[in-house]
């Protein structure tokens, strides 16, 4: 089974500083920690991927019609100050562990070590539809 851990960052509601004024050893603990989580997941073989997110400043929406020239634009930013910082996506055996990980992820260290409760938003990666129903 695939999943896909859709990482939020929510300074207001952990109460934490946003990461960017962070200092750098909090900042450092934080990145070992991913890396650490990472390389766990390599190891136990149920890492297929993750990567982190630019931030909102740098988001496109693109909408096309099938005509002309598609539209682009900065946003839409939603009222809070949640953002969607990064991804990771594993092949376990069962829910529980895709809960158990995401658990993990979500107890990342913010500053002065305090876990930050992210919200880790879990999704079930699907197959494409069958071409033939």
């Amino acid at each position: 089974m695939r999943f896909m851990l859709l990482k939020h960052y929510a300074p207001v509601e952990s109460g934490a500083p946003t990461i960017w004024e962070w200092s750098p050893e909090d900042f450092k603990a934080h990145i070992d920690f991913q890396h650490a989580h990472m390389a766990e997941l390599t190891e136990t073989g149920e890492l297929v991927d993750a990567q982190g997110l630019a931030g909102p400043d740098q988001v496109k929406v693109v909408t096309f019609q099938g005509k002309g020239a598609p539209v682009v634009t900065d946003g839409p930013f939603s009222e809070a100050k949640e953002l969607l910082a990064g991804y990771i996506t594993v092949d376990v055996d069962s829910l529980d562990r895709a809960i158990e990980i995401a658990a993990k992820a979500s107890a990342a260290p913010g500053p002065n070590g305090v876990p930050l409760g992210e919200h880790i938003e879990l999704r079930e990666v699907l197959g494409a539809p069958d071409p033939e129903v």
